[in-house]
């Protein structure tokens, strides 16, 4: 049992109650050691509601951090999600949510893929509501009735104001006459049941922050929606008293407006951010909830939960492949554009593999199941979309900090604005300082701030993910598009990893046929793909294999083997020269010319003595040329990288247009060519197929990993590109950019409306230019602020890439 098994078990146990001890070896004899000698780190995820500005995030962080034991918290304000790493012998998810209750919010634990299915199934069609052209679903029914009731009460309210008066929202050049003087107690009891009702989560959420000694939008817009209506109630019960301050003015109506537009705002807020989820509802959705299982001989419609591997399924034309399996009988042609992003089916036959959610277009296909559950790459792809949604990239880390101390900020500017008013303002004084000190505390949005980065990460994942370009996490879409120079590994990548043997040279005593013999048989059991071409050369000419004795791979030289008694060499110049085998100046000529015309060749040694070589030559992919064109636009280096000959390499490179070349290079020389590249202060992009490039593509600052999405490796490369079209490398870079791009829009508008929109709201331009900020528009700028922000981001939704 390995480590990271042991710390699920200890983790498991602990969860439960008990301690666990270890005892090594044997039992009566050894001191039982304790498991905290172990490291037993394990990770949860908490769904949270109750967020509702960045400043709920640093308060569920610190919560969290309340616990002994919590590693790290990363908490998505736009997910509504925590991330936590925790040792389980001392802390568990019910002690983290306990501590977010007292903190004032809702947790749970969240389930795995196979709960987002089921929940998915479960899910019945949803009554949609219509505000001003907007649609909600029943999910957000409590928040839409909480905003209709606030609507209808707050309607009879602002008429019987205007009826006294009109209300001018921005003056210029006179004191506003803000208010209305009525003191009907119906027009009260109104406001009191929409002041306590309707305002009823900013007061739970204000208190929960407070008790926390923390701050958020909720303290904001209860200071400045009570401060209105505890004065308002004042001047009603005790007229006399204020009528003698010259005191008449009440502002109940401006309570009600101010509470009815926030929570308007938090409504189409809340429908943006679902919006922003859909890439993933989605992906859910591509899952097929039947399957039809052939069963001693009978097809049966069966639930997808009840497949297991190995298990044949009949899937006839039109229908959905229900899960990754293995063509057994049938051919026909398979749409992949849905996990691949390829528009061009793909044509499957027996012993081709297929992907679960793909589409069958023509033929009858029996499939025997490979993969089920959260094994399949649909699952595997869902994971990864949604922990990349979840995660937060650096350029936060900015409004992280400002959020931290914006709302005292905000209060302290709104009193400072409340004294210098009172102190030098226009008569009446009081009620003046009082309207704009409230239109402070209204109008400072913390919100926006929060939302402007992960609404960009959420969307433009979702939309790589709809291009079959995977992103592991916010992090790396960061990296991504400051990346300078992209490094490819030529086979496999810019060609098919397929060569095809086109030159068979033999020295005297041997005939092609024999010589091809001796070589395939000695490369049968290799999986490299010129021994695959090799082998293919030796079944043309109808050869058997001989038997093989002895056999031995070495690393970027070639193969040593004994077939039929006689010691057998094949490989490079380099794998010649250390078994001392004599090469003549003749051959090296002949094996140049072979690199110059774009081919692999190997010499092939027999019993010591050069009997003759064979050249290889793989075909390019007919995209190549066009993207490294397109690097090349988007102002990015590109470098090929090589084991095979320079003269070869260099004859690729110059076919493609690509100018730096490093070639003759063994898999680990891979990765030195990386860190030399990153010494010179380059950020730099490793493409390969995550296989023979590892570490390569591990140490470069983002591996992307390119493959056919059914063999790719999703949960080990940065980037992962589901179609093997190379387009989906500048695709990626393009669209990471193009998230970087909004984020920044994003922050400067969040900033820069803090920045314009609090000063006017204190009304510093009042005395050179007139400006003042009524309370009922600071709220209608307030929940603009972050609509705006969550709808500009939505645009990614609409990201191409150029081409």
């Amino acid at each position: 049992m390995n480590s990271s098994q042991i710390a699920v078990l200890v983790g498991g146990v602990a969860l439960i109650g008990f301690v666990v001890w270890f005892f090594w070896g044997n039992r009566s004899e050894e001191t039982p050691q304790p498991a905290e000698a172990i490291d037993t780190t394990a990770e949860c995820e908490l769904d949270i509601q109750g967020m509702v500005c960045a400043a709920c995030v640093g308060r569920v962080e610190k919560a969290i951090h309340r616990v002994a034991g919590i590693g790290q918290a990363n908490v998505n304000l736009l997910a509504e999600r925590a991330t936590i790493t925790y040792d389980p012998l001392q802390a568990s998810p019910t002690e983290m949510i306990e501590a977010l209750e007292n903190a004032g919010f809702e947790a749970n634990v969240r389930g795995g893929e196979e709960d987002a299915f089921e929940e998915d199934e479960d899910e019945e069609e949803e009554d949609v509501y219509t505000v001003a052209g907007r649609s909600f679903s029943k999910r957000d029914s409590a928040p839409f009735l909480r905003f209709l009731s606030a609507a209808l009460l707050t309607i009879p309210v602002a008429a019987m104001a205007m009826s006294f008066h009109f209300i001018s929202l921005i003056s210029f050049g006179q004191t506003p006459k803000h208010g209305h003087s009525s003191t009907d107690v119906d027009n009260q009891a109104l406001l009191t049941t929409l002041v306590l009702w309707c305002g009823y989560p900013f007061y739970t959420g204000a208190r929960a922050a407070l008790k926390q000694r923390e701050a958020d939008m909720n303290v904001l817009v209860v200071l400045g929606t009570l401060t209105a209506y505890l004065y308002s109630l004042a001047v009603s019960l005790f007229p006399p008293y204020f009528h003698s301050h010259n005191l008449h003015e009440v502002y109940f109506e401006t309570s009600a407006v101010i509470i009815t537009l926030v929570l308007f705002g938090r409504l189409l807020e809340l429908r943006a951010k679902r919006k922003s989820r859909l890439a993933m509802e989605k992906l859910i959705e591509l899952q097929p909830k039947t399957a039809c299982l052939i069963h001693e001989g009978e097809d049966k419609i069966v639930p997808i939960e009840k497949i297991a591997v190995g298990n044949l399924l009949r899937v006839r034309p039109g229908e959905k492949i229900p899960l990754d399996g293995v063509v057994m009988e049938g051919s026909s042609w398979v749409d992949e554009s849905m996990i691949t992003g390829e528009s061009m089916p793909v044509e499957k036959s027996a012993g081709s593999k297929v992907t679960g959610a793909t589409l069958n277009q023509k033929g009858s296909l029996v499939i025997k199941v490979s993969r089920v559950g959260k094994d399949t790459v649909i699952a595997q792809i869902t994971r990864l979309v949604d922990r990349a949604q979840a995660s937060r990239a650096p350029v936060q880390r900015l409004a992280d900090k400002v959020t931290h101390y914006f709302v005292p900020t905000v209060i302290i500017i709104a009193i400072l604005t409340f004294i210098g008013w009172y102190l030098f303002g226009p008569e009446p004084r009081f009620a003046f300082a009082l309207v704009q000190c409230i239109a402070v505390l209204i109008i400072a949005c913390p919100c926006a701030l929060g939302l402007a980065t992960p609404t960009a990460i959420m969307v433009g994942t979702g939309r790589g993910a709809n291009l079959g370009v995977l992103i592991k996490d916010a992090e790396t879409l960061e990296t991504l598009h400051a990346v300078q120079v992209v490094v490819m590994d030529k086979t496999g990548t810019l060609t098919y990893g397929k060569p095809r043997l086109t030159d068979t040279v033999v020295v005297e005593g041997y005939t092609e046929a024999t010589l091809l013999q001796l070589a395939g048989s000695a490369e049968l059991h290799s999986e490299h793909p010129i021994a695959q071409a090799i082998v293919s050369g030796m079944k043309q000419w109808e050869m058997s294999p001989l038997k093989v004795e002895e056999f031995e791979s070495l690393t970027g030289q070639g193969v040593r083997a004994t077939v039929q008694g006689k010691q057998v060499l094949i490989g490079n110049l380099s794998l010649m020269s250390a078994q001392r085998v004599t090469v003549s100046e003749s051959w090296k000529e002949r094996l140049e010319a072979f690199a110059k015309g774009g081919k692999t060749s190997l010499l092939i040694a027999v019993e010591g003595a050069v009997a003759g070589a064979v050249a290889v030559q793989d075909t390019l992919k007919p995209t190549a040329k066009e993207v490294i064109a397109r690097l090349t636009a988007l102002g990015i280096e590109t470098v090929l990288l090589s084991g095979d000959q320079r003269a070869m390499a260099e004859a690729v490179g110059k076919e493609l247009g690509i100018s730096k070349v490093v070639a003759e290079v063994l898999p680990h020389q891979k990765a030195q060519a990386i860190q030399k590249l990153q010494q010179s202060g380059k950020r730099v992009a490793m493409v390969g197929d995550g296989i023979n490039d590892a570490p390569a593509l591990a140490l470069a600052d983002v591996g992307i990993a390119i493959g056919s999405g059914t063999d790719i490796a999703l949960e080990t490369a940065d980037v992962a590109l589901l179609r093997e079209d190379l387009n989906a490398i500048p695709d990626a870079i393009e669209l990471s950019r193009a998230v970087m791009r909004n984020i920044r829009q994003n922050l400067v508008f969040a900033f820069g409306y803090n920045i314009l929109g609090i000063p006017v709201a204190t009304g510093l331009f009042y005395h050179w230019m007139g400006w003042l900020l009524s309370p009922m528009l600071a709220s209608s700028a307030m929940a603009l602020s972050s609509v705006s922000v969550v709808t500009n981001a939505l645009r990614l939704r609409r990201f191409r890439p150029r081409r």
